[in-house]
């Protein structure tokens, strides 16, 4: 059977659209998931799982039942899922960690695995074109900013949020720049010894080995649950971009 595998994936965007195109997509994902539940050591979901996700001290977004429950399922059969905020999920509490038991990063991780370097993060913010975002960025994750909105009612400070969302979500789609910046920084972390760079964000899979030198790395774009149904596959010394059909 070969040894355990890491998965990754990234850009599923739950919630986005209309009831029968999510219901479908998530029937595909928790599919995909229980595909996975016997060769899994690690999991890791690189950003925007959820095309909005602002959780309260009391209150989360409704809907997604079958997918935290799968997940939930999942890491109390011992398989770590590492969960990374995206720019349409970053507005996490403790829900997430205690109730589907999933390790929350805010930004990135750099890992060992197998003996390579891993670099793995969303990818929100590194790109040329994301430069207005950066700024907003910096004043949607300020945790004095992040108080005063959870004073607005959750129906209407989840309704704003979505809105928002959804026109967020539409620019990424629509962006014709490239990756600019991303690339950029993956060559940065490769020439500083990291064998894979790997991002979400940009929606379009691409594995590229670039570097120069002594030392060459893959640059990682996971690609989306939206169109590509895309993921990432590791396991002894070898990385595949799939899709899962």
């Amino acid at each position: 059977m070969g040894g355990k595998k890491y998965y990754f994936f990234s850009d599923v965007h739950l919630g986005f659209g209309s009831k029968d195109e999510e219901n479908a997509k998530e029937l595909k994902l928790v599919s995909f998931l229980e595909s996975i539940s016997n060769t899994a050591e690690k999991i890791y979901i690189v950003g925007d799982l959820f095309d909005c996700w602002i959780e309260y001290r009391r209150a989360v977004p409704k809907g997604f039942y079958r997918t935290l429950s799968k997940l939930r399922e999942l890491t109390d059969r011992g398989i770590e899922i590492h969960f990374f905020s995206g720019n349409h999920d970053f507005w996490l509490n403790t829900y997430l960690r205690d109730d589907v038991g999933m390790k929350l990063y805010g930004d990135s991780l750099e890992t060992v695995i197998d003996g390579k370097k891993f670099h793995i993060s969303h990818g929100d913010g590194l790109s040329k074109g994301d430069i207005g975002y950066k700024v907003i960025k910096k004043i949607l994750r300020n945790r004095i900013n992040q108080f005063l909105y959870s004073l607005i009612h959750p129906d209407i400070g989840l309704w704003l949020a979505q809105g928002s969302s959804k026109k967020s979500r539409l620019h990424t789609d629509d962006r014709s720049h490239g990756d600019g910046g991303m690339r950029e920084f993956a060559e940065k972390k490769i020439g500083e010894g990291f064998d894979y760079v790997i991002l979400g964000h940009l929606h379009t899979p691409v594995d590229e080995l670039i570097g120069s030198g002594s030392h060459e790395g893959h640059y990682i774009l996971l690609g989306d649950w939206i169109k590509n149904f895309s993921y990432g596959e590791y396991s002894e010394g070898n990385f595949e971009l799939k899709k899962f059909v």
